[in-house]
């Protein structure tokens, strides 16, 4: 529109100065000196105004090409962010069937079903695997154990030191084992009792890893699915653990008592090699006493 009217101006200022012209140098030539200076200095200021308009253009101009490279660079981002969502869109929506593909089923612990109790001394024993406790598990270890009777102070005091290391040996594998069965009964139904709590986290987290919702599919769902799954693996793991030292404890026991008859059969080894002569020589006396006491005659003497 600038350009239009600087275009209509000039041609208005040179129509202007037609009539002038014809005038003064038309019919009669005649030189009039003021009005050239005016027609110079008119000449001026429109060639003045003409590149001021001209200026104005230029700048105009350029603003347009700034402005249609702010748009293009506009278009651009427009394109890329869009193409960037349909990228999220796409990584947050889940397979339709992944569920059905890669869903299983897995083995859950189970409560020991409650036995018939015919003396009264199982439902203990029972309790303590299923639910676990020290207290209960004491309590099923002494319900359903048999239990080794004390010696009387007299009685173990009158033994000679062999016996009596013998007899200490055998209490102390005893208690051991009493000790080391009911923890691993407690261990059982502790194991067992927070398995339901377990397997619902389990349920939780699967139900989340195969849910279609998108909420669930993002990156920082997936990075708390990862470290959900990882901390489970790590109780689970410590589970495991528990089991596995209470066995390996249950094997130390069987251990120690073979450890014990072996000891025990070579110490008694060592006490018959070392007291053979005595003894041989104690029952061939007595054996010799015995045969002298002994009367052949017909009479009785």
């Amino acid at each position: 529109m600038k350009a239009i009217r600087t275009v209509l101006s000039v041609f208005g200022l040179f129509t202007a100065f037609a009539p002038m012209a014809h005038a003064q140098f038309g019919s009669g030539i005649v030189y009039d000196p003021t009005q050239s200076a005016h027609a110079l200095q008119q000449i001026e200021q429109g060639e003045s105004q003409l590149q001021k308009w001209a200026t104005e253009l230029n700048n105009w101009q350029q603003h347009l090409l700034k402005e249609a490279q702010i748009y293009t660079t506009a278009e651009q981002t427009r394109t890329q962010i869009v193409t960037m969502y349909n990228l999220a869109y796409q990584m947050s929506t889940m397979p339709q069937n992944l569920a059905a593909r890669y869903r299983a089923d897995w083995s859950q612990w189970q409560s020991l079903a409650a036995p018939p109790n015919t003396y009264g001394n199982t439902s203990p024993l029972v309790n303590a695997l299923n639910f676990g406790g020290l207290p209960q598990s004491q309590q099923g270890y002494t319900s359903a154990y048999v239990q080794p009777q004390g010696y009387p102070s007299g009685n173990y005091s009158s033994l000679d030191s062999r016996t009596q290391a013998t007899v200490a040996n055998q209490y102390a594998t005893s208690e051991l084992a009493q000790t080391t069965t009911t923890n691993t009964l407690s261990t059982l139904g502790t194991i067992r009792t927070n398995e339901s709590a377990f397997a619902s986290k389990l349920t939780n987290l699967e139900s989340d890893t195969f849910s279609t919702d998108p909420s669930q599919q993002t990156q920082n769902a997936l990075l708390g699915k990862i470290n959900s799954a990882t901390l489970l693996q790590i109780h689970s793991q410590q589970d495991t653990n528990q089991l596995l030292a209470a066995s390996i404890q249950q094997q130390l026991i069987a251990q120690k008592q073979q450890i014990d008859a072996q000891n025990r059969a070579i110490n008694n080894s060592i006490y018959f090699q070392q007291n053979f002569a005595n003894t041989m020589q104690n029952v061939s006396s007595g054996v010799s006493t015995s045969l002298h006491a002994i009367s052949l005659s017909t009479t009785g003497q």
